[in-house]
């Protein structure tokens, strides 16, 4: 019908359904959102069933875990009853996004809201498959995505990256945005890995509620989540604690054989490394630094947060304080992976072979997602290729940004490190986040003096 309105009213000239067939225009409407949702396929997901302390078979699952998963539930089964602003979900595979976005959209469509549920790649299947639809046109499809009652976008993230998908998800969004039209989005990314349109919507704090998930994957719930990687199920690195380590305060004074690698230069100029014998006495300050290492290791342990990187020559304790602190966790029930630098990158490179029954995408953001990761033996850049090094920074850099608890051991000297590694030693210089202890103790394995029998302590 035609509103019988005067010229300059709003209403002038608009088509709009009579009042008896309102109804039945609304319900096509939710029909037509149900069917392209395919939330018949998700019905079981419901806030009921979901399970706030992750699966029970669950070996890492920490008290921080199921607290968490707790708020995020409480907070998701809010936003259902009272829809309003947009609620992001962040978190790696398996963590339960999907299984509350889907509870949402289900109680929404329960209570007879138009609700579109749908992952960010079908959606933009959905849109280019409209151009050639006989029964509908991309611009009626279009306008319905855009103007559902509820939009809840699964997998945001995981879509191929073209100009045109871009640009149709940030009309999408920036249109939602601007109408304050409700939307729930999950996502394996941090905010500094979108697109800079959409990230910086995603911002508004006093829109947009963001809630990280930290719980691990509910599907592998008796593994870490990267099985026959972490060197701490050996077991001379299980043996490696705080109370197995020597403080090697009796070695005070006393002399030690090290080596040392000089770097000389020849009458013409040119460069060569030599090895140099050298002894040396643990003195009041080399204790000292090792004290310092320790105590920080220790409280690292107790409460996880930020960096920690301990700079200091072959078998100071670094690695032994390393493994220290990942078994604290294991034993306190939660996850750590403690790896050598080539060994990670290794693993990575499994997945490139035809016989990997996993995706290097998946393996890669386990790894940077982990909730402890501690990288073992970082060596000079120069003996790494361009993508050892391009990964390596990846890793690094997610966790920094997504404030992932890291611990860090290198031989280098800070100068060197610096040198090797600026844009990783940029970060580590970020006091608010890392703290770096250079242990300046010789070797635990060339005493020539003092006690015979030493624990051999890396």
């Amino acid at each position: 019908m035609r509103y019988d309105v005067p010229v300059g009213d709003p209403r002038f000239g608009r088509l709009e359904s009579c009042v008896c067939r309102s109804a039945d225009v609304a319900e096509g409407a939710r029909n037509r959102l149900f069917e392209l949702s395919r939330l018949d396929r998700l019905s079981h997901l419901t806030f009921e069933n979901f399970e706030i302390r992750g699966n029970k078979n669950a070996k890492f699952m920490t008290p921080q875990d199921a607290h968490n998963l707790q708020v995020t539930r409480d907070n998701a089964e809010d936003f259902a009853r009272t829809p309003k602003g947009w609620l992001l979900l962040e978190g790696g595979y398996g963590c339960g996004k999907t299984h509350l976005a889907a509870a949402i959209a289900n109680f929404a469509v329960s209570m007879g809201r138009p609700t579109l549920f749908i992952t960010v790649p079908d959606l933009l299947d959905t849109l280019r498959f409209s151009y050639n639809d006989p029964e509908t046109t991309f611009e009626a499809r279009f306008e319905e995505v855009r103007n559902a009652d509820l939009l809840v976008l699964d997998d945001f993230g995981t879509q191929n990256a073209t100009g045109w998908a871009q640009e149709k998800l940030f009309q999408i969004m920036n249109y939602r945005y601007i109408n304050k039209l409700p939307t729930v989005i999950t996502t394996n990314l941090l905010l500094d890995e979108i697109e800079s349109r959409i990230r910086s919507r995603l911002q508004d704090e006093e829109f947009v509620h963001h809630i990280r998930i930290t719980a691990p994957d509910f599907r592998r719930p008796t593994e870490t989540s990267n099985p026959g990687i972490s060197m701490l199920s050996l077991p001379e690195m299980k043996a490696m604690t705080f109370k197995t380590f020597e403080t090697r305060e009796d070695e005070l004074g006393k002399e030690n054989v090290t080596t040392v690698i000089a770097e000389k230069q020849d009458k013409f100029g040119n460069k060569y490394k030599e090895k140099e014998i050298q002894r040396v006495k643990v003195t009041q300050e080399d204790l000292k630094t090792l004290r310092k290492a320790v105590n920080a290791a220790i409280t690292f342990a107790e409460e996880p947060e930020g960096w920690l990187v301990l700079l200091g020559g072959s078998f100071c304790g670094k690695t032994h304080l390393a493994a220290a602190i990942g078994n604290y966790r294991i034993d306190l029930g939660g996850q750590a992976i403690l790896v050598e630098v080539g060994d990670l990158l290794d693993y990575l490179r499994q997945t490139f072979s035809p016989k990997s029954d996993v995706s290097f995408d998946r393996r890669f953001h386990e790894i940077k997602s982990t909730p402890l990761l501690i990288l073992d033996d970082l060596k000079e850049s120069g003996a790494s290729s361009v993508w050892a090094e391009d990964k390596l920074y990846q890793v690094l850099n997610h966790r920094y940004y997504a404030h992932l608890p890291t611990v860090i051991t290198s031989t280098l000297k800070p100068d060197a490190f610096a040198v090797n590694y600026p844009g990783l030693w940029n970060k580590i210089l970020d006091a608010a986040k890392s703290q770096v202890h250079v242990v300046d103790m010789p070797p635990y394995r060339r005493m020539t003096k003092g006690k015979a029998n030493h624990k051999k302590s890396k």
